[in-house]
């Protein structure tokens, strides 16, 4: 009987946040239609444009998240659901390229010519094929913990390994798929847990922060909610990150910053050192400890972010 009423009550806060989550979404965001599609962006600060490709599992809500002290420094942060994310739909095409292509359709809807962009894991993806196929339109580039092409990873037939997952972050990401209950139950009862199956972040990391990065760190996990508008992006990506490909990174002609973590599990650090090197204006910047949200370096990555990009 307590046992019932135990998960009855966790049902009961589920279902009360997953409300919360779905107006919280709906109402920081615009819509605007372009020759790509209908696409979903907020904006926030003022100054020269920033465009923040979020990860998987994101929106434009993670994309605010993560880039907020960005927007509070001078910049103006305008953050996109890419394809399947949120009310962004998800295209026949959902190429990286499209997606790309996407991005610059949003900065033409919005008279934005040239602009910074910033590929957060996943998101990097479409950012260097931006930077590829747009380079007229790209001021800079960052690519933060970027999913990129690992090169010291070889298979029998010469192909490259995409960043890998954790067996078991793969497993949970199959069932939380299903419903928000996993998600929202997960952070609450297993913070730990969580940060190191859903965020490729290590556990004691997240037990020896300071309040601040915690909070932060819970935050994205919370944001994750609700998780059925996000599930088709989801899906698409865990098909365009299970084998990546070499981009032409010799002919990313803009100034670029990469940056990630020896910690991290999802293993971005060799192919986010390995792109600043083929990159010509490219500089790396590597920590060996963080995981994939850079736990106990917010201030410092930020900041090393806001001068790279002024």
């Amino acid at each position: 009987m307590l046992l019932t009423g135990a998960f009855a009550l966790i049902q009961v806060n589920c279902r009360r946040d997953a409300d919360l989550a779905r107006r919280r979404i709906s109402a920081g965001s615009q819509i605007v239609q372009t020759p790509c599609g209908q696409i979903e962006y907020a904006s926030a600060g003022a100054g020269p444009a920033v465009l923040a490709v979020h990860g998987a599992g994101g929106g434009y809500d993670q994309g605010l998240d993560i880039f907020q002290a960005l927007a509070s420094g001078g910049l103006r942060v305008i953050a996109m659901s890419r394809f399947g994310y949120l009310r962004t739909p998800l295209p026949a095409d959902a190429s990286a390229a499209a997606q790309a292509d996407a991005h610059a359709c949003l900065l033409d809807a919005l008279h934005i010519r040239p602009a910074a962009v910033i590929g957060f894991s996943a998101g990097a993806l479409s950012s260097m094929q931006f930077a590829l196929r747009h380079p007229d339109r790209t001021s800079a580039l960052v690519l933060l913990v970027p999913v990129a092409y690992p090169a010291h990873i070889r298979q029998k037939l010469g192909r490259l390994l995409p960043a890998q997952a954790p067996a078991e972050t793969r497993f949970l990401f199959d069932i939380a798929l299903q419903s928000d209950g996993l998600f929202w139950a997960l952070p609450r009862l297993a913070p730990g847990f969580a940060a190191r199956t859903l965020l490729a972040t290590p556990a004691p990391l997240l037990e020896n922060t300071s309040a601040e990065e915690y909070a932060r760190v819970m935050q994205v996990l919370e944001h994750m909610l609700p998780i059925g508008p996000r599930r088709p992006g989801l899906i698409n990506d865990a098909a365009l990150t299970a084998d990546v490909p070499r981009y032409e990174l010799e002919k990313i002609a803009a100034p670029t910053l990469s940056l990630s973590m020896a910690d991290d599990l999802f293993a971005t650090y060799d192919g986010a050192r390995y792109s600043a090197e083929h990159i010509p204006q490219a500089r790396f910047i590597g920590y060996p400890t963080g995981g994939h949200l850079w736990v106990g370096h917010q201030r410092e990555i930020m900041a090393e972010i806001a001068a790279f990009l002024r």
